[in-house]
């Protein structure tokens, strides 16, 4: 049986909808133990029709295991929020809610950690700086270096940068960057996707690889160099390439994963193939981590018509992940 903690997300959108909705029917041979304000869940339940208990569970008491039935780690909000409505007062809970997971996931009550969809801006709004779940769970685990990895079937596309305003994305690439970062991509690939050998493309950053330096040098001065670093080591990488070309059927056949350098670079292409089944995986850190592909839908909060497939898809993925 594998024990999953699911964070619930930004509490005024679609994060308890979905979330209840898997943990009433979990994967097969997957324990799910909520973690938010289980006020929220039950008012939310209710709102959506769901027959469900919900159980508080105590640390280190195993999840309940009965059909509709949940088991909840507490977490209280500051305030209940109304579908929709979201409230920057209920920042510190949110985190609250991750620190609780991560603490599980590391000390052997948890075995991966999946999470519902946050909004950035409420928790910033707030005074809290947060550029996203990868760069907290950094912080939170203590890896110096994560990387952000989209899958969706076959396809796996990992990121150089993250959540950064595109003017940013040159001057935050360098030589030993993209090599820890393809070192962490190879690794993983080995260690949570059992790919014994996985052949990664690194895409160029800008249009058709630079020619040759006459669109720009940091293909040049910054990606070829890290390819050649990884290379070195044994890691089978191959790039720069264009984007433009590298996201067609025939290209992608030879590769286990690509290398974007920014998160409009990937991400489209991954999300029209796979958009609603797509996982968010965290590579790099101690611990299993998956999301969704999505955000918190507001508009569809407590309405019973969101979607669950891409959280059904990250449960699925993280039972699956290797832990070695």
């Amino acid at each position: 049986m594998r024990r999953l903690a699911l964070t619930v997300g930004e509490p005024a959108g679609i994060g308890p909808d979905i979330c209840l909705e898997v943990a009433r029917q979990p994967p097969a041979g997957v324990a799910i133990t909520l973690i938010g304000d289980i006020t929220l869940l039950r008012a939310r339940a209710s709102q959506l029709g769901y027959e469900v208990s919900l159980v508080p569970l105590a640390p280190g008491v195993p999840a309940a295991s009965l059909p509709n039935t949940v088991s909840v780690r507490h977490v209280p909000l500051a305030r209940l929020p109304d579908a929709g409505r979201p409230l920057p007062v209920n920042a510190p809970a949110l985190l609250e809610t991750l620190n609780v997971a991560v603490s599980g996931c590391l000390d052997g009550h948890f075995d991966g950690l999946v999470t519902a969809p946050l909004d950035k801006g409420v928790i910033c709004d707030a005074g809290v700086p947060f550029s996203g779940h990868t760069e907290y769970l950094a912080g939170r685990t203590g890896t110096e270096q994560v990387v952000m990895l989209l899958v969706a079937g076959a396809l796996r596309v990992a990121l150089a940068t993250t959540h950064l305003p595109l003017r940013q994305v040159p001057d935050a690439l360098s030589v030993s960057g993209l090599t820890g970062t393809v070192r962490i991509l190879a690794h993983d690939l080995r260690r949570r996707f059992g790919i014994a050998r996985p052949h990664i493309a690194v895409c160029g950053l800008n249009p058709h690889a630079g020619e040759r330096g006459h669109l720009g040098r940091e293909e040049i001065d910054v990606i070829a160099p890290a390819i050649a670093a990884a290379v070195a080591e044994g890691i089978d990488v191959t790039g720069p390439l264009p984007a433009d070309t590298l996201f067609t059927p025939s290209r992608l056949e030879p590769f286990d994963a690509v290398l974007a350098m920014y998160h409009d670079q990937g991400l489209p292409t991954l999300k029209y193939a796979g958009f609603g089944q797509a996982v968010n995986v965290t590579l790099g850190l101690p611990i299993v981590r998956t999301s969704v592909d999505h955000g918190t839908a507001y508009d569809l909060a407590g309405s019973g018509r969101a979607n669950a497939g891409s959280l059904r898809a990250a449960l699925d993925l993280a039972a699956t992940l290797g832990t070695g």
